[in-house]
């Protein structure tokens, strides 16, 4: 078996960590990469994304997609997305990333639409 990378192994801890605690929520998924940042609201259940949103969407306006205030309004638009499609609670998968500067940017953008996690 091939080792596993640290970035891996600690994605793999959170998802684990998150399944045994989410008690059929939906899972707000983040990926962050060099340019941009993703969200999305995932039902693992059904197997479906329920809401999506990037700093690559046409809806969300920004100059840079790697920076804090980006990642807020991705934030802003997956919990609003989130709430028109009837979703009030999700558990928060922040991947193999810290909890620090985007990602964190991007929960708490969340938090304060509304999104209960």
């Amino acid at each position: 078996m091939a080792k596993l990378s640290l970035f891996d192994r600690r994605r793999r801890r959170v998802r684990t960590a998150l399944k045994a605690r989410s008690a059929g929520k939906p899972r707000l998924s983040v990926h962050r990469s060099g340019k941009h940042i993703y969200a999305q609201v995932i039902d693992d259940a059904a197997g479906k994304t329920i809401a999506a949103a990037s700093t690559l969407d046409k809806d969300v306006k920004v100059k840079s997609g790697a920076n804090v205030d980006a990642a807020a309004t991705v934030g802003k638009t997956v919990a609003a997305k989130a709430k028109k499609a009837g979703v009030d609670k999700v558990v928060f998968d922040r991947g193999g990333f810290l909890f620090h500067g985007r990602v964190k940017a991007l929960a708490d953008a969340a938090r304060e639409e509304g999104l209960e996690f």
